[in-house]
């Protein structure tokens, strides 16, 4: 097996070429402030500065460096097996809306593309959802004919240029790839050239929803606007607790180069086997990379993420002999519990805030479907969708109470569970035991503490407790974080956020060596 490589920027990281932009001083007035420059901030900001607003992005670290930084690339109406679910929950009308909107999404990056001249690797491929045990074919069947009846020119076949047989596929022509980051670079590019601000390593961490919404950051420095859309992938500043109506999952990524006469020419995607994700992306050298996801898991539970890739590593060695891999990362995403995005007016902060969220790995398209939406309804125009992916809908999240309640089950039963195993037997066992690059959480005085031994065997310690709602964090032993299972949170390993919702770094704590577990209940 091929030795796996450290983990680090994604392939989409190391070749885009993004400028760099200035943090945000003093303060600052727009028509319209983003919050994250991920595709639906960047969208967003396009969308608006081409429609003569003056806009503002704030980007806590580097623009795209987040979600999008770190997606597959595919810009596909097909998601996964949506459709009959969508049909089920919401009717055949929401079905084809949903269909519609996220065509027009794909047909946008190709026109947007055009109109920038952007060289953004887009090409055309078909779309499959595959499955490779016989008992999944009649639920593909059932997909294929609801998204054909939502209006996708869908199939279900029994061939695929896959290397191993399938039991069937529901088969969508005409869909789309591309290289995100150069996409976005030609937006980025455009938005500066029109006159947008983009402010890179500015952390926002209040809103003041007011007339005018002001924004402070965590340099002091603000904005004021008329207009605010939360961009941040999971949402800020969430009043109406859109967090209670989102669950978060995290998928492993592998890339490398594809011996000759091996591409499969299409994009393919399983939820059998622990998930698995398979498209090409064109080489300069003329070669494919292949790029294969999989092994998704809730962050913050605490699995053994190494093995993980190990894993799908040893998946795609023996179905794509030759391949070596050459890139690892991992991409983070949530879904709505009643399976629609949230796109639209934040509820509870008056009418001038937005928030766009829930894409369930589906935000290349997703995510310019919200900037199409939300620049609609800043500029005072109609929903073009009628208000399908309204974050205020209650309806259709009536119909959902069970998916609802069984993601508050898993908040709870963490937030409780997590505290009596932590601060009775203890998780992995003592910090004294830890190996460098390993990472725990035990009591320590008392509370509890993360602790994480660098390659260097020095200590790092910071207190356990998530800065968003309180739940403990777990280790990511592959790419050495603190993780929060609640709510997806990501911490650094001296506490530093990395991904929110949560806004606050965890506390430090003496990195000496923390207590043993002292077997008391909390």
């Amino acid at each position: 097996m091929n030795r796996l490589p450290d983990t680090g920027r994604s392939y989409w990281m190391q070749t885009a070429d993004l400028p760099s932009f200035p943090p945000l001083s003093g303060a600052v007035e727009a028509d319209v402030a983003i919050v994250g420059g991920g595709i639906v901030g960047l969208s967003t900001a396009w969308e608006l500065a081409r429609a003569g607003r003056s806009v503002v992005v704030l980007e806590a670290d580097r623009v795209a460096g987040g979600v999008t930084g770190h997606t597959t690339g595919k810009v596909t109406a097909l998601h996964t097996a949506v459709y009959d679910t969508i049909r089920e929950k919401h009717g055949d009308d929401a079905a084809r809306r949903y269909a519609t909107s996220q065509s027009a999404a794909l047909r946008h990056v190709i026109e947007v593309s055009g109109e920038l001249g952007t060289d953004c690797e887009l090409e055309s491929r078909p779309a499959f959802t595959y499955c490779r045990d016989p008992e999944g074919v009649d639920a593909l069947r059932a997909e294929a004919e609801a998204a054909r009846a939502a209006g996708l020119s869908a199939s279900f076949v029994t061939a695929s240029g896959l290397p191993f047989p399938v039991a069937g596929a529901v088969r969508v022509e005409d869909q789309a790839q591309f290289h995100p980051l150069k996409y976005l670079r030609g937006l980025v590019e455009d938005v500066a050239a029109r006159g947008g601000r983009i402010h890179e390593g500015t952390r926002v961490t209040q809103l003041d929803d007011g007339d005018p919404c002001v924004l402070s950051t965590e340099s002091g420095a603000t904005v004021s606007a008329g207009h605010v859309v939360v961009a941040t992938h999971h949402p800020l500043f969430d009043n109406a607790l859109l967090a209670t109506r989102l669950t978060q999952h995290r998928d492993l990524v592998i890339a490398g180069p594809l011996p000759a006469g091996q591409d499969p020419g299409g994009m393919y995607i399983s939820q059998e086997e622990g998930k698995r994700s398979v498209r090409t992306s064109p080489l300069p050298d003329g070669r494919r990379l292949l790029i294969v996801t999989g092994e998704a898991f809730t962050p913050g539970t605490g699995e053994d993420i190494e093995a993980g890739y190990a894993r799908l590593l040893a998946w795609t060695e023996h179905h794509f002999p030759g391949f070596s891999i050459a890139h690892r990362w991992a991409a983070q995403d949530n879904s709505s519990t009643d399976t629609l995005p949230l796109i639209g007016r934040l509820p509870t902060n008056g009418d001038h805030v937005y928030v766009a969220t829930g894409f369930a790995g589906w935000g290349m398209t997703g995510g310019v479907l919200a900037a199409t939406v939300i620049a609609s309804l800043v500029r005072g125009d109609e929903d073009p969708w009628d208000g399908l992916y309204d974050p205020g809908r209650v309806g259709s999240a009536l119909r959902s109470a069970p998916t609802y309640l069984k993601a508050q089950w898993e908040v709870g039963k963490h937030f409780v569970q997590d505290r009596l195993e932590t601060l009775g037997d203890g998780i992995n066992g003592p910090a004294a035991s830890l190996r460098p690059g390993d990472g725990t959480v035990v009591r320590a005085a008392g509370r509890p503490c993360a602790v994480h031994r660098d390659d260097e065997g020095e200590l790092h310690a910071v207190s356990a407790v998530c800065t968003h709602m309180g739940c403990l964090v777990a280790f990511n032993n592959a790419e050495r974080t603190w993780e929060c299972p609640c709510h997806g949170s990501r911490f650094g390993i001296d506490g530093e956020v990395l991904q929110g919702p949560a806004l606050r770094p965890l506390e430090r704590r003496d990195p000496g060596e923390p207590d043993e577990p002292d077997h008391r209940p909390a």
